[in-house]
């Protein structure tokens, strides 16, 4: 992959985001035999505006609402301008090593389905789309990835 510099050191675009958050997501799809994901400009501007909302709270917690708007979401928090956007995403790629294509929830190595539900959102083959946004408050960069239809449905594997 492109070595990207990390998101505090230059001005990095949303198409940089875009781009690099569908190529991380199709590198993971890929590598189990699932299609990418298209991007949805409509989930980007809703996950921005949540991105907006954490680093305005400092509250790091999903958003409420997903449910009823059939949309999975997955959530990363670190250091301000310490990550570059695919270790970000690599974050939740890495959960893969405990992962097992079984029905949720019981498609964790650990038994925690916390431990691998990021990755497990990522390649979930009913899951066609993506968009994502970025914000930073004085210590930390939030990322939001929003994804529909949701996956981590209960009682069905990802792929």
């Amino acid at each position: 992959m492109t070595e990207l510099p990390a998101v505090g050191s230059t001005q990095l675009s949303s198409e940089t985001l875009r781009d690099t958050m569908l190529g991380t997501h199709a590198a993971a799809r890929r590598a189990v035999g699932v299609g990418p994901l298209a991007w949805n400009p409509s989930l980007a501007a809703r996950a921005q505006a949540y991105a907006d909302e954490l680093a305005r709270t400092g509250r790091f917690r999903h958003s409420g609402g997903l449910l009823q708007e059939a949309q999975g979401e997955n959530l990363w928090m670190g250091t301000r301008g310490a990550y570059r956007f695919d270790e970000m995403a690599g974050a939740w790629v890495e959960e893969s090593r405990n992962f097992v294509n079984a029905p949720t929830p019981a498609f964790s190595r650990t038994g925690q389905w916390q431990d691998v539900g990021h990755y497990a959102q990522i390649v979930w083959r009913g899951t066609r789309e993506v968009g994502c946004g970025m914000a930073s408050d004085d210590e930390e960069d939030y990322l939001v990835c929003r994804y529909s239809p949701a996956g981590n449905v209960i009682g069905r594997a990802a792929f």
